[in-house]
């Protein structure tokens, strides 16, 4: 297999280390029963959110966070109401879903940790900063 830096393309590099870590992640998040989508997920959704302003916060399009929250759906962690205009679709986060979000937080947290740990604090702290600024510079749903 060719090393990382064999690569030149950034997003080559960058899913792959994005894959690296989300297993990372999930590994910790999963004796109950979450991956580090739906712990995304069940975050961002502390208050009723329109289900675009969700996506948006995820950096999702619609039909795929429309995908994920199926089976946090079905769990029950999460509910759907229609919001003032009967076109809305509101996402809420239940009871039972604030539980297991309790219940992961330092779950999440022991994986955030070991990140650092092998990474480095200062290291984390850049990377963060630089994938923000690459965030804020990208266009969202860039095309060509």
């Amino acid at each position: 297999m060719d090393p990382p830096a064999a690569s030149p393309c950034t997003c080559f590099r960058l899913r792959r280390a994005s894959r690296q870590l989300s297993q990372l992640y999930d590994s910790h998040l999963a004796p109950l029963g979450l991956s580090l989508n739906a712990y995304s997920i069940l975050r961002r959704a502390p208050q009723p959110r329109q289900l675009g302003d969700l996506a948006d916060a995820l950096g999702m399009d619609r039909t795929t966070l429309t995908r994920n929250l199926k089976p946090l759906l079905q769990a029950g962690w999460l509910d759907q109401q229609r919001g003032d205009d009967a076109r809305q679709r509101l996402i809420v986060i239940t009871p039972a879903g604030k539980a297991v979000l309790r219940r992961a937080r330092p779950l999440w947290q022991r994986a955030q940790d070991q990140v650092e740990a092998a990474f480095g604090a200062a290291p984390t702290a850049r990377l963060n900063a630089l994938l923000d600024q690459l965030d804020h510079a990208l266009p969202a749903g860039a095309t060509p």
